[in-house]
């Protein structure tokens, strides 16, 4: 099967596209390289770099392949960038999935994974969090993703497009032999900036708050690493083939609060990770956990990596060997 990945050469898409070649599918990349790297692309894939707001870029993508499955992951991402700019995100985001979409569903594909966030679950009804649970979206972001979402369901409706949405919690950690990982400039993302302390680019980690009803006051969240996000997308992917419309949250369903996530980085790196505590961000939840039941009992998903130790221990290889990322 020949798949189009949109965002392919970003985190969580160059290490689909390094699985999806391993299992031997046939992969068009689509990638602006915003915020992704060329030199995240596994060399098998077929590259193209373009944006998806160029409609006219996106038909000519689709007239001169014959896509079986689409991953949709090209997005803006960044929780506090969308609470300051949410037109990137009300606007960009949706625009480009409805292009997408548009030629999808014209050309007669069938198969659409989308990359969704927990981020849809501001006010969540229990804890861990359901795919069932309320969506109440925390930010533009998770607004985004709830259009998106909702996109899909009348591409169903009328066309007949199988669909999945798997919500990410926290994606972190790297390809295991780390030869690719997350680069990011500026990074953002929690793990990494920790690990760069570790590698004296910066002087300390920036707590955002300290005063959430957690155990230590500081949020928690889920973290899955990148790999085994991955390998949900072609389980979802080959679950279309039976039936569609899935939706699915993805995590290790279990928390760990920023200040644990410090600690355990301590005891992998042996640096002492000084650390400040900040004002809280806007957009935050103070509690993010998944239930991943679901996806286990259907398709039969299960994390290799569930503890925060392994994955951050993968992470720690890659910035070891990449201390400056793809540069």
């Amino acid at each position: 099967m020949h798949i189009l990945v949109t965002g392919g050469a970003g985190y969580i898409g160059s290490h689909t596209v390094d699985l999806l070649i391993g299992k031997g599918y046939e992969v068009t990349v689509l990638d602006n390289l915003s915020t992704g790297h060329r030199q995240a692309v596994h060399p098998d894939a077929e590259f193209i770099e373009g944006t998806l707001l160029d409609k006219a870029c996106v038909a000519d993508v689709f007239e001169n392949h014959a896509f079986g499955g689409i991953m949709h992951f090209a997005s803006y991402t960044l929780v506090g960038e969308s609470m300051e700019q949410p037109w990137l995100y009300l606007r960009d985001n949706v625009l480009s999935a409805s292009y997408v979409l548009e030629e999808a569903v014209k050309h007669g594909v069938r198969r659409f994974i989308l990359s969704s966030t927990a981020n849809l679950f501001d006010e969540p009804e229990s804890m861990p969090i359901t795919a069932d649970n309320h969506i109440v979206p925390g930010s533009p972001y998770g607004e985004s993703k709830a259009i998106i979402e909702r996109y899909l369901h009348w591409m169903h409706r009328i066309y007949g497009l199988k669909y999945c949405t798997l919500r990410y919690f926290n994606a972190a950690g790297a390809h295991v032999d780390g030869h690719i990982g997350e680069a990011h400039d500026p990074e953002v993302h929690l793990i990494p900036i920790v690990l760069q302390v570790a590698l004296d680019q910066r002087e300390k980690v920036l707590v955002f708050g300290d005063d959430y009803d957690t155990p230590d006051g500081s949020c928690v969240r889920d973290y899955v690493r990148v790999m085994d996000l991955a390998d949900a997308h072609i389980l979802a992917l080959q679950a279309l083939d039976e039936d569609g419309c899935r939706k699915y949250n993805l995590g290790n369903s279990r928390g760990y609060s920023v200040k644990e996530v410090i600690e355990i980085s301590r005891r992998i790196t042996g640096h002492p990770l000084p650390m400040e505590i900040g004002a809280r961000r806007a957009g935050d939840p103070a509690e993010l956990v998944a239930d991943s039941a679901a996806i286990k009992k259907e398709l039969g998903w299960q994390p290799r990596f569930d503890s925060l130790e392994k994955i951050i221990e993968t992470a720690w290889k890659w910035h070891q060997s990449h201390p400056h990322g793809y540069a």
